[in-house]
């Protein structure tokens, strides 16, 4: 039997053909802004060198293990030099629309990410260069940095929105999924990065996903959510799926 992926079943044509399902009234997508992205716990400003490069050097080099690194196709950076250099060629470029993940309260760089392969013609746009530092990680900011890019995405009228990662990041997996992404599979020998073979793991949110993810992002980001001490009341997957 031929398998048919996951393909959403559309209707036939006059030719008795499987084909998809009328998109009506579709107009473009619009091309991500430059501009801030405020939240409560933290702000995505549009990076740049010289505003954002020491704290986020700073805050990078709390990753002592260089962990963060391995699965993105550039550094470890050796200094501040060469870490300035390659943030400066970043900020100009359109695609990928890189943004600095800063603290609401200090302003300080914690961390980056990035729109990438972006295509508003078909409404498909994608995130990544996921690099956030040990004092990003495993904080509501963290969770609020990628609620506020999701929102963003489908407020500007993009139908898809990615995830990739290595199939051999496993953490980067576990994000995608606690995030509300749906696993599509892999693609074998995508890419030699680093003098090695990645296979890529590929995730989507689509549009009609996003009204019932933004509830559970919004409840699990209030105030009400968090207790004196800053733990959570309830996981984000526990708000989603209204456990």
């Amino acid at each position: 039997m031929l398998e048919t992926g996951m393909a959403q079943a559309g209707e036939a044509n006059a030719l008795g053909q499987a084909v998809g399902w009328p998109v009506a009234d579709w107009r473009e997508a619009a091309w991500p802004p430059k501009t801030d992205l405020q939240g409560r716990f933290c702000r995505l400003e549009p990076l740049q060198a010289e505003r954002h490069g020491p704290a986020l050097f700073a805050a990078m080099g709390a990753d002592a293990e260089a962990r963060n690194w391995t699965y993105l196709s550039y550094g470890p950076f050796a200094d501040y030099a060469d870490y300035y250099g390659w943030l400066a060629e970043q900020q100009w470029r359109r695609d990928p629309h890189f943004y600095a993940i800063v603290d609401a309260v200090s302003g300080e760089g914690l961390g980056v990410a990035a729109y990438l392969r972006i295509d508003p013609a078909m409404g498909c746009i994608e995130v990544g260069h996921l690099n956030f530092s040990p004092l990003l990680q495993r904080r509501p900011a963290a969770t609020e940095a990628m609620y506020l890019l999701m929102r963003q995405a489908f407020e500007l009228g993009y139908r898809r929105y990615e995830w990739k990662c290595d199939a051999l990041n496993l953490p980067s997996q576990r994000a995608a999924q606690r995030l509300g992404f749906r696993f599509e599979g892999v693609f074998r020998q995508a890419m030699v990065y680093k003098g090695r073979n990645r296979d890529t793991a590929w995730f989507s949110i689509l549009d009609q996903e996003w009204p019932a993810l933004r509830q559970g992002f919004e409840a699990w980001l209030s105030a009400d959510n968090f207790d004196a001490a800053g733990g959570q009341r309830r996981t984000l997957a526990q708000w989603r799926d209204g456990d």
